[in-house]
C-alpha cells in the first residue's frame, strides 16, 4: 500500500471512528454513534449495530441517573420496555436496536449505554445525547434614575432571557461595543448574573449591568445579547432592546430663546420662551421682565397677543439649591407695530361731476413702510397723497388707503372712503342695433351715470321696460316691435334729474339678406359682363388685321 492510499485510509477510519463509536469484546463488534444531538420536542434515534448475531445475543438499553439504571431490552424476538423509568412512555427498541425517544425534554440529556450480553463477547457502547433549545427574545429593562459622579457603582439595568437549554450566555454592550464581562463588585463596571432552572428544565438567565457612568454617558446606548448553543455546534445570538440611562447630572450651562415664535415678533402675536439647561433632570427657574417677577412655568414664559409695551429685557435664572449654584440669560425682546391708518378728511366724500377730490393718508411704525392708496387691485399712488381731478362718473367707489412694514409679513394696517359723485346724468354712446324686417322685436339698452337717482324717457314709448342697477351705472331696457319710422328715425333714449339731462338716440338698420335666386342672377350678369368684353376684343383684333 503507498503513502498516499494508506493516508486515505487512515481519515477514513478516522471520520468513521468520530461519526460512530465501534466497540469489541471477543469476537462480537457494537456500533453506535458518541453523540447525538435534537432539539426539544423533536424524535431522537440512536442506533445500535451488533455483529455477528446469533441465537442467544441479549442487547439492553441503559441510562446513567447516578447509578446504571436499564430502559429497554431485547432478547431474540422479545423486545420490552422496562417501566417506572422517566423515559418508560417515550421509548421504544426497534428491530435493528435502535432506540427511539419521542417529544425530548431537556431531563433526556443522558448518557445512554448499549450492552450485549453474548457467549462470545459482552461489549458496550454509550451515546451521549444532547438537548437544544433556543431562549425567548431577550427583554432589557431600566432601573430608576442614576446619579452621575458618585462614587458607588448604581444598576443600569437588567437582561432576562427565557426558557434556553443549555445555559444561554448574556453579553452586555454599550454603543454597539462589547463590555469585559466583569464579576467583581469591587470594579467600577460589573454584572451579576443569575440562572434558573424551570419546572420544564429549561433555564432562565439574568444579568444586572452596574457602572458608575458620568455625565457623558447621558448619550450612550446600552443593550444586551444572548448567545445560545444549537446542533452542529452552532452558535447564534438575539439583540434585545435598545436603552439609555435615566441619568441624573448637574447643570453647566443655560439656554434661553424663542420656541416655536415667528420672527420678527409683530403686535398680536403668541411668543413663547423656553428656558433649559444641560442638566437633568431640569432645575427650577424664574423669570423676570424689567427685574420686574413674570409668571412662567415648566421653564416656558407665554404672552399671548403681545402688545409693544411687551418689549423688554426678559431673564431666565436656573436655581438649584442642593449645590447652591445659578445660571442666567437674557432676551432683548423687540415688539414691531403699525398704528391705525390715519386718513384726511376722514370721511367719505360727495363731489359734483367735474370737480376734485383729495385725502392724505398717513401712519406711524416701528420700522420703514410703505403707504399705498389703492381702487380695487390698481395702485394709485404710493406717497399717501390721493387727488383726482375733473371727477368723472367712473372714480366713484371705495377707496383704501393700505400701510405695511414690509420687513414684517403680516404686518399692515387699512382704512376706507368712498367717493359719490353727483351731477347730471351721461349717457354711454350705443352701438347700431340691426333689425331683420320691419314688426321683428328689439331689446334696446340705455347706460347712464347720474346722481340723483335720473329718470328715463324712451320715445316712441311703449313695449317693456324695466330699469336695474349695475354698480354705479342705472340701465333702462326696452323691448318692443319695430316699425319704419324707427328704421328711419331711429330710437330716442332721454335721461334726466335735477342737475339736467342728456339725449341719444339709437339708430337701427335692417339686415341685408341675400337670396339664393339673387345670388345665381349676380354670378350670371357677371358671366355676360365678361364674354361681352371677350367678343369686343376679338373683335378688335380682327379689325387690326383687315
Amino acid at each position: 500500500m503507498d503513502g498516499i492510499t494508506y493516508g486515505r485510509t487512515l481519515l477514513l477510519c478516522t471520520l468513521l471512528l468520530w461519526v460512530f463509536q465501534v466497540v469489541s469484546s471477543g469476537n462480537v463488534n457494537v456500533v453506535v454513534k458518541p453523540k447525538v444531538e435534537v432539539l426539544k420536542e423533536e424524535n431522537a434515534s440512536l442506533p445500535c449495530t451488533v455483529t455477528p448475531l446469533t441465537t442467544g445475543t441479549i442487547v439492553e438499553w441503559y441510562i446513567d441517573l447516578g447509578t446504571r439504571t436499564r430502559i429497554a431490552f431485547c432478547q431474540g424476538k422479545e423486545k420490552k420496555v422496562d417501566p417506572g423509568t422517566p423515559l418508560t412512555d417515550r421509548i421504544k427498541i426497534g428491530e435493528d436496536f435502535t432506540l427511539t425517544i419521542s417529544s425530548v425534554k431537556p431531563s433526556d440529556e443522558l448518557n445512554f449505554t448499549c450492552q450485549v450480553t453474548d457467549p462470545a463477547g459482552s461489549p458496550d457502547g454509550t451515546t451521549s445525547l444532547k438537548v437544544f433549545s433556543a431562549p425567548e427574545h431577550p427583554k432589557l429593562t431600566t432601573s430608576q434614575a442614576i446619579t452621575a459622579g458618585i462614587p458607588s457603582s448604581s444598576e443600569v439595568g437588567t437582561c432576562e432571557t427565557k426558557n434556553g437549554f443549555p445555559l444561554p450566555r448574556i453579553v452586555w454592550f454599550r454603543d454597539a461595543k462589547p463590555l469585559p464581562e466583569v464579576k467583581d463588585k469591587q470594579e467600577k463596571t460589573y454584572m451579576v448574573a443569575k440562572q434558573v432552572k424551570e419546572t420544564s428544565g429549561l433555564i432562565t438567565v439574568t444579568s444586572s449591568l452596574y457602572m458608575q457612568p458620568m455625565k457623558e454617558d447621558k448619550d450612550s446606548e446600552f443593550y444586551c445579547t444572548v448567545e445560545y448553543s444549537m446542533p452542529g455546534n452552532k452558535i447564534e445570538t438575539m439583540d434585545s432592546n435598545r436603552i439609555k440611562i435615566n441619568l441624573n447630572y448637574p447643570s453647566d450651562k443655560i439656554y434661553f430663546s424663542l420656541f416655536n415664535t415667528s420672527q420678527p415678533v409683530k403686535e398680536g402675536d403668541t411668543v413663547t420662551m423656553k428656558c433649559e439647561t444641560d442638566g437633568n433632570p431640569q432645575p427650577p427657574f424664574e423669570f423676570t421682565k424689567n427685574g420686574e417677577e413674570a409668571q412662567g412655568k415648566d421653564g416656558l414664559l407665554i404672552l399671548k397677543s403681545v402688545k409693544r409695551s411687551d418689549a423688554a429685557q426678559y431673564k431666565c435664572t436656573a436655581l438649584d439649591f442642593e449645590i447652591d449654584f445659578t445660571l442666567e440669560k437674557t432676551i432683548a425682546l423687540t415688539v414691531d407695530y403699525i398704528d391705525p391708518v390715519k386718513v384726511t378728511p376722514a370721511v367719505s366724500k360727495v363731489v359734483m361731476l367735474g370737480d376734485k377730490a383729495a385725502w392724505q393718508c398717513r401712519i406711524k411704525a416701528s420700522r420703514n413702510h410703505t403707504v399705498q392708496w389703492k381702487k380695487g387691485s390698481e395702485v394709485l399712488s404710493q406717497n399717501g397723497t390721493l387727488s383726482i381731478q375733473n371727477v368723472s362718473y367712473q372714480n366713484a367707489g371705495e377707496y383704501v388707503c393700505v400701510g405695511a412694514v414690509p420687513s414684517v409679513p403680516g404686518l399692515m394696517s387699512q382704512a376706507s372712503v368712498n367717493l359719490t359723485v353727483k351731477g347730471k346724468p351721461v349717457i354711454d354712446p350705443p352701438a347700431p342695433v340691426k333689425v331683420g324686417k320691419e314688426g321683428d322685436k328689439v331689446t334696446l339698452m340705455c347706460v347712464a351715470y347720474g346722481v340723483p337717482t335720473p329718470n328715463f324717457t324712451w320715445q316712441p314709448s311703449g313695449g317693456e321696460q324695466s330699469i336695474t342697477v349695475k354698480g354705479n351705472k342705472w340701465v333702462s331696457t326696452l323691448t318692443l316691435k319695430t316699425t319704419a319710422d324707427m328704421i328711419n328715425g331711429g330710437v330716442t333714449c332721454e335721461v334726466e334729474n335735477e342737475h339736467g339731462k342728456d339725449i341719444t338716440v339709437f339708430p337701427l338698420s335692417l339686415e341685408q339678406v341675400i337670396k339664393p335666386d339673387d345670388e345665381k342672377g349676380s354670378q350670371k350678369d357677371e358671366a355676360k359682363r365678361t364674354t361681352g368684353y371677350e367678343d369686343n376684343r376679338a373683335n378688335f383684333f380682327f379689325l387690326l388685321d383687315w
